[in-house]
């Protein structure tokens, strides 16, 4: 997660005369205001099943391990499955006949099967999703005696998007999967307008934002619409998706609400009229890392907490003096509520609430016997404390680090690494704690995942940021100590970023020890930075698409 604030005009909470405050960014209010406290209830639990559900897994679970079929025949179903969201219904099965695929049709890591563009792209990526290690040497036969990719495959548009797609799933190394990239997206764009209405739009959507990239409730609620019209789809399958999305919304709804009434009850955006009010917006965030069902407690725990970093992330950057953060970063620190009588009024809100968050979640945690894990949480908020801290001294003294200086300290302060060890916090006896040790050592993936965050909000956030006074970004960073261009600077910036992806994909490879739903927490973290930070700071400013993304998940139904 990445806070770093942007602004396009500027009010001050002081007198005109205190230069010792920053001017103060002015965030426009919440869009949503008070709509979803209609949801808000302490009520039994939702009933999440029904007969016709179970019904339909039942007839969807056959087709999985029908005995007719091969398995190569369900690689199309299981594709379906994925896209609608339904993965989490049919875990095992899916992994069983994906294995059996890898087991039948794979040899020393190559693909074996016989097929078109469109198919072998296809066992490729879900292999590689489901974490098996296969080569994409496979598409060989698809590339010329120069070695460059057959542009007899032009014409092959439903074959490109596959291997469009597929590319994305690339590690360090495969030379031919950035080749394969470059080839499909060039020739996509080229011919996107000359093709039917409906894939011109589908091609456009997916050049913008590739599937492994996305959200997977956003890309599930597109893709009803999608598979709907598709003459081959299954009705099972299809009636399956849309109970489960609007029963799932329903669960959400609920969720958001009872964040919203606690948000309204505490009158934050009165009481610290300089953050930014955006409780629905980061309670979308967190259902991008997890929407099932099972984690409810977990995103709950987990929304709380990401309000307070945002909180803490504006006090540090849009309000407080040196002089005050210094300490409030004593404080958080110091982790008592005793410092509570050191700070300043608007301070003490603030500090008020982390000590009760905190201390609410181990309560929750301790009946589980598992209160190292809010332990291993206050650790890594005081290391964003620290980050942020550094940062405000940084602006202070008016000085530019270097991009080392720069990225050592913003890949804590972009909030990945402690919302990734606070999304374990809530799930339970599997989070065990090996795996808080594991996720608060820098692990591979979670230094990738911070870069992700870092950059993509550094380049659609800098121009704003700078124009108050604000903490150098990578930009400023890079472009002082290189002497490079700005455009030079946002090159470099994107170079990164794609080899932080192919750091990911590598880690979700099933070599790495850890379990993979500890994995997925970080892949979809990593993706909703992607989705939310594409084009241009979405949090911030928030009525763009963000507003069309809320709106899709947590407000219109799917029409049956």
């Amino acid at each position: 997660m990445s806070f770093a604030s942007s602004t396009l005009t500027c009010f001050s909470l002081v007198d005109k005369s205190d230069d010792l405050r920053s001017q103060i960014a002015h965030f426009h209010p919440t869009i949503w205001k008070d709509y979803f406290l209609q949801y808000a209830s302490d009520s039994k639990e939702l009933d999440l099943t029904s007969p016709e559900i179970e019904t339909l897994k039942e007839e969807v679970r056959s087709m999985l391990l029908s005995t007719v079929e091969k398995p190569l025949t369900k690689v199309d179903l299981i594709d379906s499955i994925c896209r609608l969201g339904m993965q989490y219904h049919f875990e095992y099965e899916i992994e069983q006949v994906l294995q059996d695929t890898y087991k039948n049709y794979v040899e020393n890591g190559e693909i074996i099967v016989e097929g078109n563009l469109d198919t072998l792209a296809l066992i490729f990526r879900l292999l590689r999703q489901e974490g098996f290690m296969v080569s994409p040497n496979v598409f060989n036969k698809f590339r010329d005696v120069h070695g460059k990719f057959d542009e007899r495959i032009n014409t092959d548009v439903e074959g490109m998007l596959s291997l469009y797609e597929a590319s994305y799933l690339r590690i360090h190394g495969e030379n031919i999967l950035d080749e394969a990239l470059a080839f499909t997206s060039t020739h996509l764009e080229s011919i996107s307008s000359q093709l039917r209405p409906f894939l011109e739009e589908q091609i456009k959507y997916s050049l913008r934002q590739p599937l492994h990239m996305g959200l997977p409730r956003l890309e599930a609620r597109r893709y009803i619409s999608i598979y709907q019209q598709d003459p081959s789809h299954h009705e099972c399958l299809l009636a399956l998706a849309k109970l489960d999305f609007n029963i799932l919304q329903k669960l959400h709804q609920k969720e958001v609400g009872n964040i919203s009434k606690w948000w309204k009850e505490l009158d934050i955006p009165r009481n610290l009229p300089f953050i930014r009010d955006r409780i629905v917006e980061l309670c979308f965030w967190i259902l991008g890392v997890y929407f099932e069902p099972q984690y409810s407690q977990a995103r709950k725990i987990m929304m709380k907490v990401i309000f307070l970093v945002a909180i803490v992330d504006d006090t540090y950057d849009a309000f407080g003096t040196i002089d005050e953060l210094e300490l409030f970063t004593k404080a958080i620190e110091r982790w008592d509520i005793s410092c509570l009588n050191d700070l300043p009024e608007y301070m003490k809100l603030t500090y008020g609430l982390l000590m009760n968050v905190y201390e609410e979640t181990k309560q929750l945690v301790m009946k589980e016997g598992r209160a190292y894990s809010i332990d291993y949480g206050i650790k890594e908020f005081k290391k964003i404390a620290q980050a942020y801290m550094t940062e405000a001294r940084w602006l202070n003294c008016k000085y530019i680090p270097t991009t080392e200086e720069y990225t050592n300290i913003s890949l804590v302060s972009c909030g990945y690494p402690l919302l990734a060890t606070t999304s374990y916090i809530g799930m339970g006896d599997i989070a065990t704690e090996e795996i808080f040790k594991w996720v608060t050592k820098e692990p591979k993936i979670i230094k990738a995942s911070s870069v992700v965050g870092r950059l993509m909000d550094d380049i659609v956030s800098n121009e704003f940021e700078q124009k108050r006074e604000h903490v150098a970004s990578f930009l400023e960073c890079y472009m002082r100590q290189y002497g490079m261009s700005r455009e030079d600077a946002i090159n470099e910036c994107r170079r990164r970023v794609t080899n932080a992806w192919k750091d990911i994909n590598e880690e979700c490879l099933r070599q790495t020890k850890v379990p993979k739903p500890f994995v997925m927490r970080i892949l979809n973290l990593t993706r909703s930075i992607d989705v939310i930070y594409k084009d241009q700071d979405n949090f911030t400013h928030a009525g763009g698409v963000m507003k069309t993304y809320i709106q899709a998940l947590l407000v219109d139904p799917v029409p049956i």
